[in-house]
């Protein structure tokens, strides 16, 4: 077994790897970059080494940096985590010539695999079902429509090199295929370095479903069951959970077997993924096969407890797999939830910033479930405009699908981040979703949920009371706190008052102490809208969370003080809150509304990036759809379009320019 290994990646998946080797007695090195020096992953590593600036392309894209690592502190493998060099056969057979072990899959199953049109002729050739296209390369957009009418529409157009939803788009007409072959080979070229592009039919309602497969230096490979991986955006993994809701065992034999069968015949060793398109029918088509490991491998770890970074280690250190097939057994339900710095109510466009404040919830047991969190971040860190925005992996285990669903929605409500703007309000509304519960999944989940963007949930009558309560408990704790300052002016009966209203969002609701004494713990009766209700919390002044329980219903919000009153979060429902007397309450109703400033004649960067391109001049009459300009942030091209038909008057901003959140691009007349 190896004594001492390198990751040559950042972030969560450098932490795991960490973790896993730490377990197993191997020492481990870190690589970094100047916006990394400072990261999780070097604290954790035994020894950590500097590998150039924050661009990847100057650090962690440099093999050569990486093998110098090597050398340098005597590592005798490289663990590449996910991206960057994992599926780079180049890299593979350099650590080949200088000695060290690359742990993961030999070239030549990376090479004929990692490429997405060879691996699909390579699939035909192996009898494994593919989705009808055109894998060759094409040259221009002429051929591209060509092709694409060929075909038949829906089509997807698809990096050769991509992955993780980069240089991917669908396109539904003849002028979409001219954009969307535009923007694919664009962000191909920017993220991969390669910008050749394929296209294949686009199966309407599809699922995404994935097959883990394991396999060693001495012919035996077994599959691990299956990820189901629908809930995207656009095509970035968003949630994830194991097994799937809608295959059958048939079903999911017959994938294994064809993934075990594909496996063998590129002679693969190390874990891999093989990627399906499932339809309605449940008919499968092969994607694509990742030879690395996935983000989502968590959910597979928990239903089959088979740690995968260690059998990795293990099969490239030529051991034997220590277990068959027939061993392997799911055990209850597994669900990953992906918290992205993003903002989910700007049509989750890109956040960058500190965590000025990052409280996860604790791992391990939390009831009859599990929680478990990959994360490389910490509270202080800062979340960078050069990398993924991946912020943390949050996952939860439970004997059933639905036990798992609530693990993960009360571990979300509880998981607090400040400083950035985030997705999880939409992920805890997402636990919520009744589509999402009953397992009724496509690809298209999130785009036909939410066709004009989230936006936080609207509380119910029951939700409201549920609030209310959480709102009134905490006002009457902080108002017996500044009563008992020794030094206080004078005293208030706040605390003590019978009558309040609680006003949420735009509305109000009544409430009335009943019975109890205003203590910590609190333990009051409350009547709400004339229902009388039982609080119980250990909350106290200054803490982000509150957790206790409201007629026996155990619940976990977040707050957040704001200007006279709360913010709170809690099962995707985000609102101000504020507790007033009666008459407060009264007089309130009667004060104007500040109306927002206008912005509506003027084209804001709706995140922190790059200008790519200025699709207009001044004086140019612009229709509703059309291109205005385009915006890199996180490796993503963002397509920014008139809204409706406009007249430029004055341009603000050039390609190449850096700017900052709602900087002026363009104003109109």
């Amino acid at each position: 077994m190896f004594k001492k290994i390198l990751i040559a990646n950042r972030g969560e998946i450098a932490c795991r790897v960490i973790k896993t080797a730490r377990r197993m007695g191997i020492a481990t090195v870190a690589v970094f970059s100047d916006a990394d020096r400072d990261a999780l992953h070097v604290e954790m590593a035994d020894e950590a080494v500097h590998i150039g600036p924050a661009a990847a392309a100057e650090s962690y894209l440099v093999a050569d940096q990486i093998i110098a690592a090597c050398k340098r502190t005597g590592a005798e493998a490289v663990h590449p985590g996910y991206g960057f060099l994992s599926e780079r056969a180049s890299f593979c057979e350099a650590l080949e010539k200088e000695g060290i072990v690359f742990i993961g899959p030999k070239p030549k199953a990376i090479r004929a695999m990692g490429d997405k049109i060879e691996s699909k002729k390579f699939a035909n050739a192996a009898n494994v079902s593919t989705v009808p296209g055109y894998l060759g390369v094409i040259d221009d957009a002429q051929q591209a429509e060509k092709i694409a009418a060929e075909i038949g529409y829906p089509v997807m157009i698809k990096a050769s090199a991509g992955g993780g939803g980069k240089g991917m788009r669908i396109a539904w007409s003849e002028a979409e295929v001219r954009d969307g072959f535009d923007r694919a080979r664009s962000e191909a070229r920017s993220s991969f370095g390669d910008d050749r592009v394929f296209i294949e039919k686009y199966i309407v309602e599809p699922r995404h479903i994935e097959i883990q497969v394991l396999a060693d230096a001495h012919g035996n490979v077994v599959y691990l069951g299956e990820r189901e991986c629908s809930i995207q955006r656009r095509n970035q993994k968003v949630v994830e959970e194991a097994p799937s809701p809608f295959l059958d065992a048939m079903t999911r034999a017959a994938m294994g077997e064809q993934s075990v069968a594909l496996a063998r015949a590129v002679e693969y060793q190390s874990a891999g993924t093989v990627e399906f398109i499932v339809d309605h029918d449940r008919n499968f088509y092969f994607l694509e096969m990742n030879t690395r490991l996935q983000v989502e491998h968590p959910v597979t770890e928990l239903v089959t407890g088979i740690d995968l970074v260690e059998q990795m280690i293990r099969v490239a250190a030529g051991e034997k797999l220590t277990f068959a097939q027939s061993d392997v057994k799911l055990n209850g339900w597994a669900i990953e939830s992906r918290l992205y710095a993003e903002d989910p109510y700007r049509n989750f466009l890109p956040s960058i910033g500190r965590l000025t404040r990052y409280r996860p919830p604790a791992e391990g047991k939390a009831g009859n479930a599990i929680v478990r969190n990959d994360t490389g971040v910490f509270e202080g860190a800062e979340i960078s405009m050069y990398y993924d925005p991946m912020i943390a992996k949050l996952c939860t285990w439970a004997a059933t699908r639905l036990e798992a669903i609530e693990a993960m929605g009360e571990a979300l409500d509880g998981f607090v981040v400040d400083g950035i703007e985030h997705n999880v309000p939409f992920l805890a509304a997402l636990m919520k979703h009744p589509r999402w519960r009953e397992g009724h999944l496509s690809t298209g989940f999130i785009a036909e949920e939410y066709p004009d963007g989230f936006s936080p949930a609207v509380p119910d009558a029951s939700q409201q009371s549920v609030l209310a309560a959480v709102a009134l408990s905490v006002s009457l704790i902080e108002t017996n706190r500044r009563e008992r300052y020794i030094d206080r002016l004078r005293a208030s009966s706040g605390a003590s008052r019978e009558e309040w209203t609680i006003k949420l969002a735009d509305n109000y609701v009544e409430a009335r102490l009943v019975e109890g004494l205003v203590t910590i713990p609190f333990d009051m009766d409350i009547e709400i809208e004339g229902k009388v209700s039982n609080v119980v919390t250990d909350w106290r002044p200054g803490e982000a969370v509150w957790r206790g329980k409201i007629a026996g219903q155990r619940v976990i919000a977040q707050i957040r003080p704001v200007l006279n009153g709360l913010r709170m979060d809690w099962q995707g429902i985000s609102l101000k809150a504020k507790v007033l007397t009666p008459r407060q309450a009264a007089l309130e109703k009667l004060m104007p509304i500040k109306l927002p400033p206008d912005t509506s004649k003027l084209l804001l960067c709706p995140m922190p990036g790059l200008v790519v391109s200025i699709a207009v001049v001044e004086g140019q009459e612009v229709k509703a759809g059309e291109t205005l300009a385009v915006v890199e942030a996180m490796k993503m091209e963002n397509v920014l379009r008139a809204e409706r038909d406009l007249v430029v008057s004055k341009i603000n901003a050039k390609p190449g320019e850096s700017l900052a959140v709602d900087a002026i691009i363009l104003e109109f007349a």
